[in-house]
């Protein structure tokens, strides 16, 4: 196929505006009768179109990625065989923009992408597998941000399976997401048994950002577990796809007394129960004793016969790894412990700052001398 072929594609429509599709109801005319079976029929009927709009847009957004991708190249081939200078960039927008005035992408700063995106892709056929999966603006992003060649696979790859948003993929790039994704410590090669152990290994990470919620230096467990709750769209996306939320201090009645788990969270994909403890200091080897009791409590009074052995997530604020490491060794439970960063306010800025009981007198006092000033 020709690349120039889909010079009529003006622009991409992202595929984010399918959800917005309104479900419109069945339209009766008055006193018609329904035949049986109609309903579901009309709703077959508007699946199948939405998956058919589906796989025009993503056929739009390829082409549109091949031909920038064929201009890049062409752009970098010209300039190396005739010795153009850059300044053929700016001259190929004027006569582009001339040409297809309906058409956007062909800025100067556009066609520079065009060519920086060729080089970064060398090879079609990764070019077809991931970039051309991805909206333009996501490839900038990547372009402008990642500069080694794997690693831009990998957030390519990331980005197509988890359908980031451009927003999305820029934190996970700016929080180094690479580096942390599967890495947590944790004894699943010799609890969970093969190929699962690799697959639960995956969806923990060495650490996670909480850049969304502040604390205080002298916040507790509590103030944490309930940030991160009030945020639970923002922190269930920082703990990854397949996560479902289902409660903070979950409780469970065992041997006449009570017990309540920070947090408990079931992954889609793996079919297991995850429950976190939530820890304001260094990692101790009592937390591991702890969390061991936990899943037992989860596996014995939560799980059913459907799901998988539960899984323990530790997350702390600090850890050595040689204490975890002999924490877990022994502990017939899957265990990861990891540890996590949020923003903290400085001791002195968070004595200063008012409270939000001072914020909203402050505030009614504001508007009471406001309405004062216009009588």
């Amino acid at each position: 196929m020709n690349p120039l072929d889909h010079l009529n594609c003006a622009y991409y429509t992202p595929l984010t505006s399918l959800n917005k599709v309104e479900r419109m109801p069945i339209s009766k005319p008055k006193g018609a009768l329904i035949p049986n079976g109609y309903v579901e029929w009309v709703s077959q009927l508007k699946n199948d179109i939405r998956t058919a709009q589906t796989k025009a847009m993503l056929a739009v957004n390829a082409g549109m990625i091949t031909l920038y991708w064929h201009i890049g190249r062409e752009i970098a081939a010209r300039q190396e065989a005739n010795g153009w200078g850059s300044h053929i960039i700016p001259q190929l927008a004027d006569d582009l923009r001339s040409e297809f005035p309906d058409m956007k992408g062909f800025s100067t700063r556009n066609l520079g992408y065009m060519k920086s995106f060729a080089a970064a892709w060398p090879s079609e056929l990764i070019l077809q597998q991931l970039a051309a999966k991805l909206p333009w603006v996501h490839n900038c992003v990547l372009i402008d941000k990642v500069k080694d060649p794997g690693v831009r696979e990998w957030y390519a790859r990331a980005a197509c399976e988890n359908g980031w948003s451009r927003a999305v993929l820029v934190h996970q790039i700016d929080t180094d997401l690479y580096r942390r994704d599967g890495k947590s410590q944790n004894n699943f090669e010799l609890t969970v048994p093969p190929p699962q152990s690799d697959m639960v290994k995956a969806v923990f990470k060495d650490q996670y950002i909480f850049d969304f919620i502040e604390l205080a230096h002298d916040a507790h467990e509590r103030h944490l577990e309930a940030k991160l709750t009030e945020k639970v769209t923002k922190f269930l996306l920082e703990m990854g796809k397949g996560f479902a939320f289902l409660g903070s201090q979950y409780h469970i009645e065992f041997g006449g007394q009570d017990f309540y788990i920070d947090l408990l969270l079931y992954h889609t994909r793996l079919h297991r129960y995850v429950v976190i403890d939530l820890k304001m200091d260094q990692f101790t080897p009592e937390y591991a004793g702890k969390m061991n009791f936990y899943i037992n409590l989860v596996n014995n009074h939560v799980k059913t016969d459907h799901d998988n052995p539960t899984v323990g997530l530790i997350l702390c604020r600090e850890r050595n790894n040689l204490i975890v490491d002999y924490s877990l060794g022994g502990i017939v439970t899957p265990i990861a412990v990891s540890d996590y960063r949020p923003n903290v306010l400085p001791h002195e800025l968070a004595k200063e700052l008012p409270k939000p009981n001072e914020m909203s007198a402050k505030l009614v006092e504001i508007m009471a001398e406001a309405e004062g000033d216009e009588a």
